[in-house]
């Protein structure tokens, strides 16, 4: 009785809080859009003197077409690569100049760029960002040194890495149409074949501010802020972007499964069902956020459902992951993923598996259950909101899956509105076999230093 009382009165302390840091968060956003089509989101966060200055291209892994994939990812290399004013491999050393850091990533949706810097330095690194996305002037020569790069960074990452093979088969094999089904990294052929043409062709037809969310979130006036970027940002000429075509994904009609062999210590698997994402516009659909509460009962902590069952008690997987991801340009995927235990065989982690999954379907989720699970996800916001640079990032992220930086506070209440029937119901609407693909890394002897040497 006194754990229940406590944890109530935990949770009204957390809903508390985050309401009214939703609340400060709503007063200290500005959103604007200026004349050449680029947004910009500012969110004052006075607590430390630092800013973090990001720019979004809606602009991914699925906007490039066959025989080009990872073009996008190539393409962000080499916006480290030059300027008529700055040259190759400066940008980072005029961050570094001014104490900052700086980065860059490319995802199935976006490609973004940031730097951290101190708040009197924003203005410079604005100034940097701006200039190289109008004026990015890379030779022949440097684009052929970055591609050997790329090309060596697929090895390591992909190809030299069981666990990415076997999402990558995976991936490919789960999806018909959708573009989701290319690695970020590309095809290695396309990489083998990818010139320089290709590369600028990318640029200069995402890379235009009307494609283009700036956030700034940290200790700034949004007054100065907005006055700089017109300044910088402002003089870049819009252009019509190609029209995108939708590519939705072709219904599943039964079981699909793929078997990778790679050099590898165990044995894993993972099994991934189709599942819709949170569409813009029906923000009060409860089935994205019911798959997104039935990840974290499947696997939200220590001892979570299948982390108790398949490690702790059965001991048949040395690990277990589950992952769903509501907001995203394209259709996804309800995963889970297990490494084999010594002895044990993949039949029986998947028995396991779907053993558990059909008490969820049978006999639906404890409403203590789904309560400790809300406060964890309503604790984990309020911490993520501590970081001026997870700031930007939700925001950022937000707005390039379609959705707006505002619906971010609806989606999190909406989540804590979502029932145990709900969860159960998106159960035995969505795991079952006719959406489901399987891919199996089958193990291999690793290569000893002298059978690759002969």
């Amino acid at each position: 009785m006194l754990s229940n009382l406590l944890r109530i009165t935990f949770l009204f302390m957390l809903l508390t809080q985050l309401s009214w840091a939703t609340g400060k968060d709503q007063d200290d956003t500005h959103e604007f859009q200026l004349s050449n089509g680029l947004k910009l989101i500012v969110r004052e966060d006075h607590r430390a003197p630092t800013v973090a200055h990001m720019v979004w291209y809606r602009a991914g892994s699925m906007d490039e077409v066959n025989g080009k994939t990872g073009v996008a990812h190539v393409l962000e290399h080499m916006m480290f690569k030059g300027t008529d004013k700055v040259k190759a491999g400066e940008f980072s050393r005029l961050v570094a100049a001014v104490g900052g850091r700086e980065n860059a990533f490319t995802s199935r949706d976006y490609t973004a760029y940031f730097q951290q810097v101190e708040k009197s330095k924003l203005d410079e690194v604005i100034k940097l960002e701006a200039d190289r996305m109008s004026n990015l002037n890379f030779d022949d020569a440097e684009f052929l040194k970055e591609i050997q790069v790329v090309m060596e960074e697929r090895r390591l990452r992909t190809e030299d890495n069981p666990s990415s093979l076997l999402n990558e088969s995976l991936m490919a094999t789960a999806y018909m149409s959708s573009p989701y089904r290319h690695p970020v990294v590309g095809w290695m052929n396309d990489l083998q074949n990818m010139t320089a043409s290709d590369a600028r062709e990318w640029y200069r037809t995402w890379y235009k501010p009307n494609n283009a969310t700036v956030v700034i979130a940290g200790d700034v006036d949004t007054k100065q802020v907005l006055a700089t970027v017109e300044k910088y940002y402002g003089a870049i000429g819009a252009q019509e972007l190609p029209v995108r075509k939708p590519q939705v994904e072709p219904p599943q009609k039964g079981v699909k499964q793929v078997q990778v062999k790679a050099p590898a210590d165990s044995a894993q698997f993972t099994m991934a069902w189709k599942a819709p994402p949170l569409e813009s516009g029906k923000l009060d659909n409860p089935e994205p956020y019911a798959l997104e509460l039935l990840t974290a009962v499947l696997d939200g902590y220590d001892n979570a459902r299948l982390n108790r069952s398949l490690v702790k008690q059965e001991k048949v997987v040395n690990d277990v992951g589950v992952g769903y991801d509501m907001v995203s340009r394209g259709p996804e995927l309800f995963l889970i993923s297990a490494t084999m235990a010594k002895g044990k065989t993949v039949a029986q982690a998947q028995a396991s598996i779907r053993k558990a999954i059909e008490e969820i379907k049978q006999k639906g989720v404890l409403e203590s259950e789904l309560k400790r699970i809300k406060v964890h996800i309503l604790s984990e916001q309020i911490y993520k909101r501590d970081s001026i640079f997870g700031q930007a990032m939700e925001i950022g992220s937000t707005e390039m899956a379609g959705f707006s930086w505002k619906d971010i506070d609806y989606m999190l209440e909406k989540m804590q509105t979502i029932t145990p029937e709900q969860v159960q119901a998106v159960a035995k609407k969505y795991l079952v076999d006719e959406g489901l693909t399987i891919a199996v890394l089958d193990p291999q002897a690793r290569k000893s230093v002298s059978q690759e040497s002969k």
